[in-house]
């Protein structure tokens, strides 16, 4: 019988009268792939962050490989054969890969042997579980998809038997998510253990042996993933059940709303971001732009919601072309029939100390409906915010309401209320569903494609590939600022636009 690399008993831990875990308790078969699923809030990252050491539990007990374990640090966690590898990488971007494995574990007199020594043992491990990379290079010289392999090669420097992988996909292309599977595999077969936090559940049952369900920060379910399926997994997620398929349409296409002609940019460091981007959305479809993170799609929707100063090229909106030498701004661009869900929501999308109502008409709040003689009509406002929440099923119903105090898919939904409700032509919209709930992603699909049916133009850009693929009905791919290639969605495939999203087209592959 296999051992148990690591057993959770009744762990609560408490932020101020929150709640984040209450008596969860999980066991983890040694050399197994177990994954862990539940919405944001549910309390995954908690867990994991008491079983590394960032936090304390109140209460409960830890078994790492069968032994009764105090975890009061990062350091206790790896003395005990825990790593982790983070969301976001844990790297010193100007540090070499050799740099960045050994820093804070060489403690010997020479460091030229210590080094030599190292380079031996790391030679050692990418050979065994086939996780070569230049140890010589530079980070920041690195694609993610290779820094990832430097985060998983430091922990087992460190001499991890059990990983911890956070969301490990989010900035991988499908091509760089199937070897990061296999190294997980290759993991697996060494006997090292895999605990997988992450909420595509496609790879829950693509990769995992097991899979424990949390929510509201209790574990809800153990099941072994050959006995369960995804439309299960996201009803115990959610607590209700939850249609995983977006069903649409197909779509019918009308007048051209939006034109971009040889739009060039550059940021200001005189790095080109945009290079040569042509393209057109019509009414009554959704175009995607699919692509890793930091290929020139956020650059783009700046531009055309007027964010970012129009330098090479032309758009056409409607009837209105706009050149560098136009004076617009987000504000020109909203009047000329533009709604924009931006890609950060606390950022730009929304004043979190304001109010829901304050929020719900900010870009709008000039409207005459909006004021009165003098003052603006709070009565006016807080109907109309009132009514765009309930349409949109935010919660808690309160416009008085601080933005601060509502959860991600919630504060998401007040901003797509905003923009939708304006009825426009054209609606640009950036990582929707970005650290929104499963239920939360099924609404807001629908509240798109329902646009889409009211014959408006929709320009959507998503990280999500599964989310290009079933809202879109075209779909670009951006590498490095250009625009690859273009295809119909009915004919698209996860493998060619994996291929594009690296840069490889049909024309170099």
């Amino acid at each position: 019988m296999p051992i148990l690399a690591i057993q959770l008993t009744n762990i609560n831990k408490y932020f101020g009268n929150v709640c984040a875990n209450k008596n969860v308790s999980l066991t983890v078969k040694s050399g197994t792939i177990h994954g862990i699923v539940g919405e944001n809030g549910a309390g995954k990252s908690t867990l994991m962050s008491i079983l590394y050491g960032f936090y304390k539990a109140d209460s409960g007990s830890i078994g790492v490989l069968e032994k009764q374990t105090t975890i009061r640090s990062a350091h206790d966690a790896i003395q005990a054969g825990i790593g982790m590898v983070h969301q976001h990488f844990m790297l010193v971007d100007t540090f070499t890969v050799l740099e960045n494995i050994v820093l804070g574990t060489d403690s010997s007199f020479s460091l030229r042997e210590s080094l030599h020594a190292s380079k031996l043992e790391l030679k050692r491990l990418e050979k065994e579980y086939h996780l070569e990379v230049n140890i010589n290079s530079t980070i920041n010289k690195l694609p993610v998809g290779l820094q990832q392999r430097v985060e998983i090669l430091k922990a087992l420097y460190r001499g991890a038997e059990i990983l911890i992988l956070d969301e490990p996909t989010g900035v991988l292309t499908p091509q760089e998510a199937d070897h990061l599977f296999r190294i997980l595999d290759e993991l697996r077969g060494q006997g090292k253990t895999v605990i997988l936090i992450t909420h595509k559940l496609r790879e829950i049952m693509d990769i995992t042996d097991y899979v424990s369900v949390m929510r509201q920060g209790e574990m809800v379910a153990h099941r072994k993933t050959s006995e369960t399926n995804r439309e299960e997994l996201a009803e115990l997620m959610v607590g209700r059940k939850v249609l995983l398929r977006v069903e649409k349409k197909p779509a019918n296409p009308g007048r051209k709303i939006l034109s971009v002609d040889n739009l060039n940019y550059k940021d200001d460091s005189g790095i080109s971001r945009l290079k040569d981007i042509n393209f057109d959305v019509h009414s009554g479809e959704i175009v995607g732009v699919a692509g890793v993170s930091g290929n020139g799609q956020s650059e783009l929707l700046d531009i055309i919601a007027g964010i970012n100063h129009l330098q090479i090229g032309s758009i056409r909106i409607n009837d209105h072309k706009i050149t560098s030498e136009s004076r617009v701004d987000a504000a020109s661009m909203r009047r000329l029939g533009i709604a924009h869900v931006p890609e950060d929501r606390q950022r730009i999308g929304l004043v979190t100390s304001f109010t829901a109502s304050e929020n719900i008409i900010l870009g709008y709040h000039r409207d005459l409906k909006y004021n009165g003689l003098i003052e603006m009509n709070n009565d006016a406002i807080s109907k109309s915010c009132l009514k765009q929440m309930e349409h949109f099923d935010v919660r808690p119903l309160n416009p008085l309401l601080k933005a601060s105090l509502f959860s991600g898919g919630n504060q998401q939904k007040m901003v797509l209320a905003r923009e939708i409700e304006r009825n426009t032509d054209l609606l640009l919209v950036g990582q929707p569903t970005r650290g929104v709930d499963i239920g939360a992603i099924e609404f807001i699909h629908r509240q798109i494609i329902a646009m889409r049916d009211a014959n408006k133009a929709v320009l959507l850009v998503s990280v999500e590939l599964d989310e290009i693929l079933s809202l879109s009905d075209r779909i670009l791919v951006m590498f490095e600022g250009q625009i690859m290639g273009q295809v119909l969605a009915k004919d698209a495939n996860e493998r060619d636009i994996g291929l594009l999203m690296a840069g490889i087209s049909k024309e170099t592959d």
